[in-house]
């Protein structure tokens, strides 16, 4: 029988899953990464074999479904996976697929978020339990969205309402606390992020001066969303081999 799987959605080679991917190794959870967002009808695994779903972030927007029609997809695909209680976890642009997906809008934000700023904890959620009031995350977003009907804000920050929310099985967040400093490195060999991050006013000496003060703190975080997340798949994945059985 075949252990159901992780399926991890990537929309851009530098936007790895990081962290998120040594918690689901940690505990041997199979995982797939794909990348279906320029394929209008993509060939996904089959949806009673998932035990989870990871959207990462991107340098699309969220609606841009001319030039990556696979978005598309990836919306029906977190609707179900919700509708039937996976475990879902979006980052960035994957947070907010997650939100449209739930009729949230996207916008663009009053400005982009670049570099590491501060959050502030809004509600105690057990893959939060760490959590501070406020704390410095990586941010690295120009779009924003509303927080969909029903669902539990649990994060904001000065210019963005919504960095984290939770609505059934699923978790999304703006910011990004699954890049460890070699994933950092990649960003900041990719032309396009340096050129957003020079529009804003950053530097790469600035940003990696910041990073490495803010990641003990920001690294034990990851861990626990993610290792909590990971938890959530494994007990998923049981299930349905259980079923099956």
């Amino acid at each position: 029988m075949t252990k159901p799987e992780v399926l991890i959605l990537q929309h851009a080679e530098w936007e790895k899953p990081g962290l998120i991917l040594s918690d689901l190794e940690e505990i041997n959870l199979p995982t797939q990464t794909l990348n279906i967002s320029k394929q209008k009808k993509p060939d996904l695994p089959d949806f009673d074999e998932v035990a989870g779903l990871v959207v990462m972030g991107g340098p699309m927007g969220a609606a841009d479904f001319d030039d990556y029609p696979g978005l598309k997809a990836e919306m029906k695909l977190i609707r179900a996976a919700i509708g039937t209680g996976k475990p879902v976890l979006g980052v960035c642009l994957g947070h907010q697929l997650i939100g449209a997906a739930l009729g949230a809008r996207v916008k663009k934000a009053s400005a982009p978020e670049i570099g590491i700023a501060p959050i502030k904890r809004v509600a105690k959620h057990d893959f939060f339990s760490m959590w501070s009031k406020e704390l410095n995350v990586l941010q690295w977003h120009g779009d924003c969205i509303s927080l969909p009907d029903s669902a539990e804000l649990l994060a904001r920050s000065s210019d963005t309402r919504v960095q984290a929310f939770r609505f059934g099985s699923a978790l999304g967040m703006q910011f990004h606390l699954e890049v460890t400093p070699q994933l950092l490195e990649e960003w900041l060999d990719e032309p396009s992020m340096v050129k957003q991050l020079k529009a804003s006013g950053g530097s790469k000496s600035q940003l990696r001066e910041a990073f490495a003060a803010s990641y003990p703190q920001i690294q034990p975080l990851g861990e626990q969303v993610f290792s909590g997340f990971a938890a959530r798949c494994s007990t998923y994945s049981f299930s349905l081999t259980s079923r099956k059985s």
